[in-house]
């Protein structure tokens, strides 16, 4: 059995909230590059080369690449091996939030309570965390800070089994089409099928996970990926909805058994700035 004391799991978070605002990570930035070689519109090329023009300052100076700095979200993966010492893991991961949003100096954008309170917590806390217990003896933990814009226009909807492939393509088409530009296109966009009503919600968040090109792993879901990327990028939407070519620079898709009377489908939009990271510990 291996422990891991809560003050490294602490720790780790606060640098990882401060990285995933400060530095957007490689495959972004490579997304961008092949965008603006396959965006036909010289708006949108201008769109592409202010976001890396952006990318480089935030990185050089360590400051937000956008104001809005996300709900922090994590999926942490338990290794069925390692024993968490010294504390609540929930609370060390939370107290690494609050570290990171307050010394990075970075926007605290969370309410205490949706509807009667909407009082700001101050240090972006509480985040959201998923857990999963896996083999092995280590602990890692993904990030992403999620903004408010691009989680707006994300829908679910539980399909009829008879709506098949054809029903889930036109939910995620119709989702993109009437976001249009609120997201800060060009998008990644995240989509669950199957499970039940907030199992399908959690596929299409964690899709968002998988670097920018990495296809689904079963060859049917990874060609619905390519289809869908294509038909998004022909709405027309464009870099920053001005118009143009690229629309999206990637479509991820996760999925799950689900019932046999049941289609679930979400899509959850992210924006340009996919700001996510990793730590093995």
């Amino acid at each position: 059995m291996r422990e891991i004391h809560v003050d490294m799991i602490k720790e780790v978070v606060k640098n990882l909230c401060m990285d995933v605002n400060y530095y957007l990570p490689e495959d972004v930035l490579d997304s961008f590059d092949r965008g603006m070689a396959q965006e036909k519109s010289p708006v949108g090329r201008n769109v592409f080369e202010i976001l890396k023009e952006n990318a480089a300052i935030a990185s050089e100076k360590k400051i937000p690449y956008c104001q809005d700095t996300g709900f922090a979200v994590f999926f942490v993966e338990i290794g069925q091996d390692v024993r968490i010492v010294g504390g609540d893991i929930n609370e060390a991961i939370k107290e690494g939030v609050s570290l990171g949003y307050t010394e990075g100096f970075l926007r605290k954008s969370i309410v205490s309570d949706p509807l009667f309170d909407r009082k700001n917590t101050g240090d972006n806390t509480p985040p959201i965390i998923h857990y999963s217990i896996v083999p092995g003896d280590r602990l890692k933990i993904k990030m992403a800070a999620k903004g408010g814009g691009s989680e707006n226009m994300s829908r679910l909807a539980m399909l009829k089994p008879a709506d098949g492939v054809e029903g889930v393509k036109k939910f995620v088409l119709e989702t993109v089409s009437e976001a249009g530009p609120n997201p800060c296109p060009p998008i990644i966009v995240g989509v669950g099928v199957g499970g039940t009503f907030e199992k399908v919600a959690y596929l299409a968040k964690k899709s968002l996970m998988r670097p920018i090109g990495d296809r689904n792993p079963d060859p049917r879901y990874a060609a619905l990926e390519e289809e869908l990327l294509e038909k998004i990028n022909k709405l027309g939407i464009g870099p920053a909805g001005f118009g143009g070519t690229v629309t999206a620079l990637d479509v991820k898709i996760e999925w799950y058994p689900c019932h046999i009377a049941s289609l679930p489908v979400a899509v959850n939009i992210q924006c340009h700035a996919s700001r996510h990271k990793e730590v093995e510990l």
